[in-house]
């Protein structure tokens, strides 16, 4: 069985070592990336091949000049050849939407970052 090539998704992160038949994995499959690059924490891996991702971020509110704390829940979808878990910092990337509340891949992440 021949090993399967990593296709270059033409921004600069490093691929998995693992491959994978997914085709919506942004390296293995067929599925291009654009758009934004989100940084967050893996919150919950709890759906079958997605992962809630949370980015914590400063709104600045004029009339007390003061900021506040916001955060957002992005879901994504996780190519089984990324090993993530709850707790790690990922990179998330935009791409077509997969599902009806899925329009994020995870491009890297893991233990190594």
């Amino acid at each position: 069985m021949a090993k399967k090539e990593t296709r270059d998704i033409g921004i600069d992160v490093n691929p998995p070592k693992r491959t994978c038949d997914d085709r919506f994995c942004p390296f293995h499959g067929e599925l291009p990336v654009r758009g934004h690059i989100i940084t967050g924490v893996v919150e919950t891996k709890k759906m079958q091949g997605s992962a809630v991702v949370k980015k914590d971020y400063l709104h600045f509110v004029p009339k007390y000049e003061r900021y506040e704390k916001r955060r957002r829940h992005y879901s994504a979808h996780l190519p089984p050849c990324m090993d993530i878990d709850v707790g790690d910092n990922v990179k998330i990337m935009e791409c077509r939407p997969i599902s009806k509340s899925i329009s994020f891949v995870v491009i890297e992440g893991g233990k190594e970052q």
